[in-house]
């Protein structure tokens, strides 16, 4: 039985008290927009940290850990279910640490109890709840709960009572558990480990054929995209298959057709926002027309640069260049007019919500009626707009309505008439409830979103996009790369190169805070920085870029071993067994380690540096088990093992800036060849001075009077220059032959 509370003498109230740290919801100053969404809650959260761990020791209770993030509607259910329900927070506070976390900012604990998630209950998702020992090891696990038993489904009070029952009557069989799976976690990542030290297995371009033909066996030919509902866009897929249809085999058409057809789809679907642009997070039906509504950073980025590569590969008649530039166009518009904060960042995502009169509606920004369509359109145009975009009596999401998408392509007249209604419908739209943002900034996935820009500039010829790469970069640079110039020891790399920098993950209002990034993140910043460079000529991307991978290196590979982070956290250590982790499937985005890879193959062209591209070939060991077996998660890894195929193959564009030295820039940059890497810049001069930053333009010099030269070269090895765009291609393209 609870004592009854002592009297505080400050407050003139019997039984008052000032509470313990532990005792009162903690998360009303955490920056994180996830965390602020329940710091009304009665559940007494906690961050994740020491201090909440410790607390639970000192209580011996276990750890309750609830994982979601921002624009997660479930996490939006659960909460006005259960944790904002009295009784149900009373017991959680009596009986249990109560610890949230955005995945968005601690990845590497939502990847460790997600996979303790799956093997225990054989499920994974968010939001995730998870039961751990105050060493931070799992011992019971699931996602969302009801308030009220579902059939196979257990009410969140039941899991709580079982738990506490379970902890007090039999607590050796749960801390054994708990135990045993954390060895076995352990003994997992061991048994998966990759010695980057190693000297790699040559790679074998059957293996990628191989790859498409088990892609094409679980490929949904009708409506686009891999398997069954739910779909989420395969990025990481369509990017491998775009590449492979780059270089000649006899799986490339193959390639080319499965990746038009999921791009189509994609994109004549509710899944793609037909009025404002960008991609929501995925759709709960096979078809793609009823969505799941958040908009996230990550996605948009990813695609905006399958598309712009789809561009350059030249379409099909099914999914022709030309819609795929519209596409492109309209998202990268839509993310920078909906995710660009003041400084020059790139927010995380919009919510999958809207609230309308204080209540949560899923996507009641983005739903129509016929009715709604009539009183913006008028009669004419709303019907046949109804009729055009799929909107019916009877709304496919809610009450609220459906969201507007043809599912096919339009024919002239109906390609008219929609450029016609779209600005009445955008600003119809615009007078509407919006959903929340939240406004962290992940380094990573700028990184990704710098990259895309700065290529999708490049090929629709945007300058205003390759700008607004630069800013991001720039935000990155000034608010999440922290550079400390070190003097090397002799023997190694010359004084004064920024060699012990590290990034920061997540910065909010310009402030960056919290953990180091993790390798997706250096791997996705030095991506960006260098296609960038490749998009700009500024050598100030080179160096930074060089400047990050060479403090990933430092951080992420111990003993030869590559991990994806560096340890924030103890609990997470203990979770696994305390081995370092790696995980290398793609999720959400690409995995660090294939995305590492690939930034040090661009890295190894333009700098000449061995020792790099034998670090990115020794990460592609994990090719062949995951080829026929698992590709659907290893897109990213199998699109860079096409690159390492098909390269190196290095242009160095040199002379004095101009339209000369910018279109044969252009044209290269439009190549679809995935192993080629382009370097921009001004001629070395001849009279000793310095050298140029960038080696792969070093005693490279223009034509006569200056005049721009292209060099064409293969591991440094370069063949005669050439002074026409005609002449570059060709070099280009029989490269790939």
């Amino acid at each position: 039985m609870q004592a009854a509370p002592t009297p505080d003498p400050r407050s003139g109230q019997p039984g008052s008290r000032e509470p313990k740290p532990g005792e009162r919801n903690a998360l009303g100053t955490e920056p994180s927009a996830y965390l602020r969404q329940h710091a009304g809650n009665p559940v007494h959260w906690q961050p994740f940290g020491d201090a909440a761990f410790a607390g639970a020791a000192s209580r011996d209770v276990p750890v309750f850990l609830s994982i979601g993030y921002a624009a997660c509607h479930w996490c939006h259910v659960m909460a006005r279910e259960s944790f904002e329900d009295q009784a149900t927070a009373d017991y959680l506070n009596g009986h249990f640490v109560a610890v949230k976390v955005d995945r968005e900012e601690r990845p590497d604990v939502d990847a460790v109890y997600m996979a303790a998630t799956q093997a225990i209950s054989g499920e994974g998702g968010w939001p995730m709840s998870v039961f751990l020992t105050p060493e931070g090891r799992a011992f019971h696990a699931g996602t969302y709960f009801p308030p009220r038993p579902m059939p196979g489904r257990p009410s969140f009070r039941q899991v709580l009572e079982a738990v506490h029952e379970a902890w007090t009557e039999r607590r050796d069989a749960v801390e054994e558990n708990a135990r045993s799976l954390a060895q076995n976690m352990g003994q997992v990542q061991l048994a998966a480990a990759v010695d980057v030290s190693r000297p790699p297995e040559p790679l074998d371009a059957g293996l990628l054929q191989a790859a498409v033909r088990s892609l094409a066996g679980s490929e949904d030919p009708d409506d686009g995209g891999f398997g069954t509902a739910p779909k989420f866009p395969p990025s990481a897929v369509l990017e491998f298959l775009v590449r492979h249809a780059a270089v000649p085999s006899d799986t490339a058409e193959e390639a080319r057709e499965m990746a038009g057809r999921t791009l189509a789809a994609m994109a004549r679907s509710a899944l793609f926002d037909q009025l404002d642009g960008g991609f929501a997070r995925y759709s709960v039906t096979r078809d793609w027309s009823v969505p799941h509504f958040e908009k996230m950073l990550y996605d948009n980025a990813q695609l905006l640069r399958v598309y712009v590569h789809w561009i350059r590969l030249g379409g099909t008649a099914g999914f022709p260049a030309t819609e795929a530039a519209d596409v492109a166009a309209r998202t990268a518009d839509w993310m920078l007019t909906a995710l660009g904060l003041p400084g020059g960042g790139l927010a995380s995502s919009l919510d999958a919500d809207t609230v309308v009169d204080g209540e949560h509606h899923e996507g009641a920004s983005y739903l129509w009626t016929p009715a709604e369509l009539e009183r913006v359109l008028g009669a004419e145009d709303a019907a046949a707009v109804a009729w055009m975009m799929n909107v019916g009596a009877r709304g496919t999401v809610s009450e609220l309505g459906s969201p507007l998408h043809p599912g096919r392509a339009l024919n002239g007249d109906e390609a008219r008439l929609w450029l016609d209604v779209m600005p009445r419908l955008r600003e119809a739209r615009a007078r509407r409830p919006q959903p929340a943002r939240d406004e962290k900034v992940v380094a990573g996935w700028n990184g990704l979103a710098v990259a895309a820009l700065a290529e999708a500039g490049a090929v629709l010829d945007r300058p205003d996009l390759v700008a607004a790469a630069g800013r991001i970069a720039g935000y990155l640079e000034r608010v999440h790369w922290r550079a400390d110039a070190v003097q090397s020891a002799p023997g190694e790399q010359a004084a004064g190169v920024l060699a012990a920098g590290k990034l920061v993950r997540v910065s909010h209002g310009g402030a960056a805070r919290g953990i180091g990034g993790l390798l997706e993140d250096y791997a996705f910043c030095a991506d960006g920085f260098l296609a960038l460079y490749s998009a700009t000529g500024s050598p100030r991307w080179y160096t930074l870029a060089e400047a990050v991978i060479q403090a990933a290196g430092t951080r992420f590979v111990d003993g030869g071993r590559l991990a994806d982070s560096a340890g924030e956290s103890a609990q997470v250590v203990s979770a696994q067994g305390g081995t370092p982790g790696l995980d290398f499937f793609d999720d959400a985005t690409p995995s660090g380690a294939a995305a590492f890879a690939g930034a040090l193959l661009t890295y190894a062209a333009l700098s000449g540096s061995a020792e790099h591209r034998t670090m990115a070939e020794s990460i592609l060991v994990l090719v062949p088990p995951l080829a026929t077996r698992a590709p659907r998660v290893a897109g990213w890894l199998l699109a860079t093992a096409q690159a390492a195929l098909a390269g190196p193959l290095e242009a160095a564009v040199v002379g004095p800036a101009g339209p000369e030295r910018d279109a044969l820039q252009r044209a290269l940059l439009l190549s679809p060849s995935p192993g080629l890497v382009v370097a921009v810049g001004e001629a070395e001069a001849d009279d000793g001075g310095k050298p140029a930053e960038v080696p792969l333009l070093r005693q490279r010099p223009a034509g006569p009077g200056g005049a721009p030269l292209v060099y064409v070269c293969r591991g440094m090895v370069c063949d005669r220059p050439v002074a026409t765009l005609e002449a570059a291609l060709e070099r280009v393209s029989s490269a790939l032959r």
